[in-house]
């Protein structure tokens, strides 16, 4: 049953009551006390859990303006947003700003997709907003960010010489102004008229070595490396895994299925945003093996040098590498990626889609359609079988191994 503005107005509390409460539609309810006090509330539910925000005190507030609150509350519930947390996005924000800026929008839309990405890449966009594009436009409402106005500031970091920055940046813009234009407090996303007007981004190089003769002394060199027994099984598994330095450190046990021979990475840990598998070698299985006696009852399969409780650090393989005698331009972390995918196409000549695959690409069948986890598993076992193989060949000798594919 609906309030009216009189029962708001004559609200009082039972004789010998503390707390009253007054009941309209929609989560809309009154709150008493004991001194008189009128508090308007509304009760929700985001994420499967039940929730209060404050809609003020009644008379500075009244029924009409509580109604309203309620009803915007409710557009945003309707959109996925939790309008608590966008509160506090405002409040983080300078409060004094336009609920509609382009900054209180963009940590909205931060906070609602957040969950969905890899840490270090949600931090890394924070971080590119908060620095380079939130002192130029955020207190801007978002609707008047003309593309002219978004060029001044991406030509700003341009200048400065981060031309991928600047590209990533307006790209992050480009998703900010979507969600507006999606959320009803914009026409467009203007940074599509920016297109062409920022210098184009450089090829970036991660060293990497690929001539097999010159990896054969690689792998003599990590077989023989005298540092922790943790780095030296991250620095042995890394050619075998074909994963990224920042999915390989943070491994967690729990992951790995020793017994099937799988390591099967979620989603949230994967640049792609999407889960993936693993098929472990025997070789990779015995290297794994020998470390859980070591690590095995905590969560981290690499643990840091100071504490179990957290993963190495990102910068142990390299600096490992380094100790070892391999120079920045020669051999990066990443760059055992390239190693294996240029190996194996070029010398053992194994299909490009299991490599690709196996790289955690965007990989598409002839239909266009993306493949699972588990597509060409059995084959993709094979290759990653035949690369473990052919890598203990090198190490053993400086005779190349012959060249034919098991996995073609």
């Amino acid at each position: 049953m609906q309030l009216s503005a009189t029962a708001v107005k004559n609200a009082k509390l039972k004789p010998g009551a503390a707390r009253g409460k007054m009941f309209d539609e929609g989560g809309l309810f009154l709150l008493l006390d004991a001194s008189g006090g009128k508090w308007w509330r509304f009760k929700y539910r985001f994420g499967g859990k039940e929730k209060l925000l404050s809609f003020g005190v009644y008379p500075a507030v009244s029924l009409k303006d509580a109604r309203e609150r309620r009803d915007e509350a409710r557009k945003l519930l309707a959109n996925g947003i939790d309008p608590g947390e966008q509160r506090k996005a405002v409040k983080s924000a300078r409060g004094e700003r336009d609920a509609n800026s382009f900054e209180v929008v963009a940590r909205e839309w931060f906070a609602k997709f957040k969950p969905k990405w890899v840490e270090s890449h949600s931090a890394k966009i924070i971080t590119r907003l908060e620095r380079d594009v939130f002192p130029w436009i955020g207190g801007k409402p978002v609707a008047d960010v003309t593309a002219k106005v978004l060029l001044a500031c991406l030509q700003r970091i341009e200048k400065r010489g981060a031309i991928e920055t600047a590209h990533r940046a307006m790209s992050n813009c480009g998703q900010i102004f979507r969600y507006a234009v999606a959320t009803g407090r914009a026409e467009r996303d203007p940074s599509g008229d920016l297109r062409g007007a920022l210098e184009e981004v450089k090829g970036t190089h991660r060293a990497a070595i690929t001539d097999p003769k010159a990896v054969s002394g690689l792998m003599r060199a990590i077989e023989g490396y005298q540092g922790s027994l943790v780095t030296r099984c991250a620095l042995r598994l890394a050619p075998l895994v074909f994963v990224r330095p920042g999915e390989l450190r943070k491994a967690e046990w729990a992951e790995v299925d020793l017994d099937r021979a799988e390591w099967n990475i979620p989603a949230k840990r994967m640049k792609m945003d999407e889960p993936h598998l693993v098929p472990l070698s025997t070789q990779a299985v015995a290297i794994l093996s020998e470390l859980h006696a070591l690590t095995g009852a905590g969560r981290y399969v690499f643990t840091g040098a100071r504490t179990n409780g957290r993963p190495m650090s990102d910068n142990a393989i390299l600096a490992a590498l380094r100790r070892m005698g391999f120079a920045k331009d020669e051999m990066s972390g990443h760059g055992f990626r390239a190693m294996a995918r240029t190996i194996l196409d070029e010398v053992l000549h194994v299909r490009a889609d299991f490599i690709e695959h196996q790289l955690a690409h965007a990989v598409r069948d002839p239909n266009g359609r993306a493949y699972n986890r588990t597509a060409h598993l059995p084959e993709r076992r094979a290759m990653m079988q035949q690369w473990a193989d052919y890598l203990d060949a090198l190490t053993a000798s400086n005779v190349i191994p012959m060249t034919t594919s098991k996995a073609a």
